[in-house]
């Protein structure tokens, strides 16, 4: 493989572990991260003041050099550029147009002034890696250029290595009851009214040896250890409880909580979970997937009416990736309706994909539904989404998954400049701010 630049070579790491399967053509989603690797240099020469725009310097250059990416900067020197492409060849491609582009010097006040440049990138094949690990994979990239001063790519084709499901299944319960399962939350906007209206709880494992584990990798574990209740009502507690503090900060929001199809046929969840929302006082929301529906069509259905008397919030989320079925859509007590981002991300470069869109939302109008549109990252696709009559948006454009304390930061910040493009999203915060996220 070519090198990146004629004076580094290329450390790129196939997935996280060796041996990994060949790259497949098609279209493929990368997130890189470019830093400024002697900016305490250059802010020691320049001034805290003057430092403060060579990001924006760099986010220009890098602009020029990659015409089809989306760039923002996420601190005062470290710039993600986002993009799609056919293989992970179109990753490698990038990142040697990035490095001629900065090449050159950079014209600060009629001073020239060489940036060295640090990039760390992840790619994966679209709809194979949950955004979160992308935008981790990359991160983690990047931390691995410091240390070995190189350009590090990772082709997460592979997928990530596999857990060992019966040491997580023995794990699980201690995790629970032992305080590594943390949330975030990924908030969702209303187009015509641009506020914050409600936003959704994603449960994540701190693991004290393994790391970070999503929950692609044990909900399915928790499901067959028949452990996915206790973890839903941990969730439904820890929303409770983030709920009041929310309230107090002035915010009247729904939170969602994405519920296992398992749960649907469960008396005794239900039970215990509108008794725990009763208590709790707060607007809750519960996501499901047609999918779980149809496991027990009758059951489900009668027990989603429950939790709807109880003021539980239905939403339907995911819709259009499964077999999505009229007949149960017409059933369901559900107030809002989630298009799968797979449809999304490829409003504004498909001809098939805005049709079904706009049917889907025309559908759910039709049912009094509320729609809210998944996986939204660029600006042309809210201005569609917007002109479609999508009633909320939710994804990257706005906000990546955060920590309750960084949310309530962000609800802040977002109450206090209403105005504000909505382009400046999470992504432009410090350092500092992600590093507490």
């Amino acid at each position: 493989m070519a090198s990146v630049a004629p004076s580094r070579r290329t450390n790129v790491k196939r997935g996280l572990q060796r041996g990994a399967a060949p790259v497949r053509i098609g279209a493929w989603q990368f997130v890189c991260l470019v830093q400024i690797g002697n900016f305490a240099a250059l802010r020691r020469h320049l001034g805290p003041t003057r430092a403060e725009d060579l990001a924006r310097e760099l986010e220009a250059r890098i602009a020029v050099a990659l015409p089809e990416a989306s760039s923002l900067a996420i601190g005062r020197a470290t710039i993600e550029v986002a993009f799609i492409g056919d293989g992970f060849g179109a990753l490698e491609a990038a990142v040697a147009k990035l490095r001629e582009a900065t090449a050159r010097p950079f014209d600060i006040d009629t001073e020239l002034h060489a940036f060295e440049i640090l990039v760390g990138a992840a790619g994966a094949p679209r709809g194979t890696t949950e955004d979160v690990r992308l935008v981790e994979e990359a991160e983690g990239a990047l931390d691995d250029t410091h240390a070995d001063q190189d350009t590090v790519l990772r082709d997460l084709s592979a997928g990530t290595a596999a857990f060992d499901r019966l040491t997580l299944t023995r794990e699980l319960p201690r995790a629970i009851a032992g305080g590594e399962m943390f949330l975030q939350y990924q908030p969702k906007v209303h187009v015509r009214k641009q506020e914050i209206t409600s936003a959704e709880a994603l449960v994540r494992w701190q693991h004290p040896t393994r790391g970070l584990i999503l929950p692609g990798d044990f909900i399915t574990v928790a499901e067959e250890a028949r452990q996915i209740s206790a973890l839903t009502l941990w969730t439904i507690d820890e929303v409770i409880r983030d709920q009041r503090v929310l309230a107090a900060d002035g915010h009247d929001l729904t939170i969602f909580i994405n519920i296992s199809g398992q749960l649907l046929g469960d008396k005794h969840f239900v039970e215990t979970a509108c008794a725990a929302v009763r208590e709790g006082g707060v607007k809750i929301g519960f996501e499901i997937t047609e999918t779980a529906v149809i496991r027990d069509p009758e059951c489900a259905i009668a027990n989603l009416q429950i939790l709807a008397d109880q003021g539980i919030v239905i939403a339907i989320d995911d819709y259009g990736a499964g077999l999505s079925s009229l007949a149960y859509l017409k059933q369901l007590p559900a107030r809002e309706l989630k298009i799968d981002k797979m449809f999304v991300l490829q409003l504004t470069s498909s001809n098939r994909d805005p049709l079904i869109v706009r049917s889907t939302i025309d559908l759910a109008h039709a049912l009094d539904m509320e729609v809210t549109a998944e996986g939204v990252e660029t600006q042309a696709a809210m201005a569609l989404l917007s002109v479609m009559g999508c009633d909320m948006i939710q994804g990257y454009l706005i906000s990546r998954p955060v920590s309750i304390d960084a949310f309530r930061r962000f609800l802040h910040d977002y109450r206090e400049r209403p105005a504000e493009d909505p382009r400046k999203s999470m992504f432009q915060r410090s350092a500092a701010f992600w590093k507490s996220a």
